[in-house]
């Protein structure tokens, strides 16, 4: 059974197939004291990025887009309608986040279907990192619906940018586990890979994760805290791991949305992991698993053999 439609016009229920007609003064949008018209959009899906803090930051294109789109899919209402407001646009955002995505997902391809274009955006920045549009994108394509990228803000790029430690390559963890054990296995799996490295953080844990980075990755290995990025309060502090974390060793020091930056290993950390290094891995995973696993999941990021880690981890314990 199909869902029932979402778009409306005017306060009437629109059904399948049959399109709004939308005045023209609906589409408007303003930039400063001035008024434009949004061009009519084909009918599509665009995943349009928008600021991560500084309002200011939003493309023009961006904001055509949103202007012009029948239906403005968000993660929460409420922050989507602070932007709407700035850029005058009218539009009526329609929720689409974690928790009703199995509903709310299937009428956004039924209205893409009927021929409505359909503007996803999150709250911040680029929708699809760490965001539930990850799951929106893979159905329309599916359904043979065109996706079209609106790029804009992205604070991965901009903490990479800010911290000097993007070299060539770069690697994004996203958030890692709040559960330390976990935490730190992932970090030990990442310790040697030859990039900076960016993860997205909690203020809440940022200055436990510090702890866990100097003690896996090494005191001297090159970080960087970006907090509060293109807003009142930015920070941008980089440093060696041992004092990143001593600036940052208390959870109240540390406001506002984070990202972590670690710079790609110096030549003399790329060596063979040590027993000592395979010992502290064990250690970290067995607090999170049955101890077969732990020395399965150690036997996959190492390359040494299952049953000889699982030794191994019975003499640690």
């Amino acid at each position: 059974m199909r869902s029932s439609p979402i778009w409306q016009h005017k306060g009437k229920v629109l059904s399948e197939g049959e399109a709004p007609k939308t005045a023209d003064k609906e589409r408007d949008y303003q930039i400063g004291s001035a008024s434009y018209r949004a061009r009519p959009l084909e009918p599509a899906l665009y995943i349009v990025a928008t600021p991560i803090g500084n309002l200011g930051d939003m493309t023009l294109r961006g904001i055509e887009t949103l202007a012009a789109a029948d239906i403005i899919a968000c993660e929460d209402t409420r922050v989507s309608r602070v932007l709407l407001d700035r850029y005058g646009i009218s539009r009526r955002p329609y929720a689409y986040h974690e928790h009703n995505a199995e509903m709310a997902g299937p009428k956004l391809i039924d209205a893409l279907l009927a021929g409505k274009s359909v503007a996803l955006v999150s709250d911040a920045g680029t929708p699809l990192i760490s965001d539930p549009g990850g799951r929106l994108v893979p159905e329309a394509k599916a359904a043979g619906i065109r996706v079209v990228p609106i790029p804009g803000a992205s604070s991965v790029l901009a903490a990479l940018t800010a911290s000097g430690l993007f070299k060539d390559s770069f690697y994004f963890a996203g958030f890692l586990s709040s559960k330390q054990g976990q935490r730190r296995a992932k970090l030990e799996q990442l310790k040697t890979l030859d990039a900076a490295l960016v993860f997205f953080e909690s203020p809440n844990r940022a200055a436990a994760t510090l702890a866990d980075m100097v003690e896996i990755f090494g005191p001297e290995r090159q970080a960087s805290l970006c907090r509060e990025l293109t807003k009142t309060y930015e920070t941008v502090v980089t440093l060696p791991l041992k004092d990143l974390a001593a600036e940052f060793d208390g959870e109240d020091r540390i406001r506002g949305e984070v990202v972590l930056v670690v710079g790609p290993p110096q030549e003399h950390e790329n060596v063979p992991r040590s027993d000592d290094d395979i010992d502290a891995l064990l250690r970290a995973l067995v607090l999170e698993m049955a101890p077969a696993k732990a020395a399965g999941e150690a036997s996959r990021m190492t390359g040494r053999p299952k049953g000889e880690l699982y030794q191994r981890l019975l003499a640690l314990k």
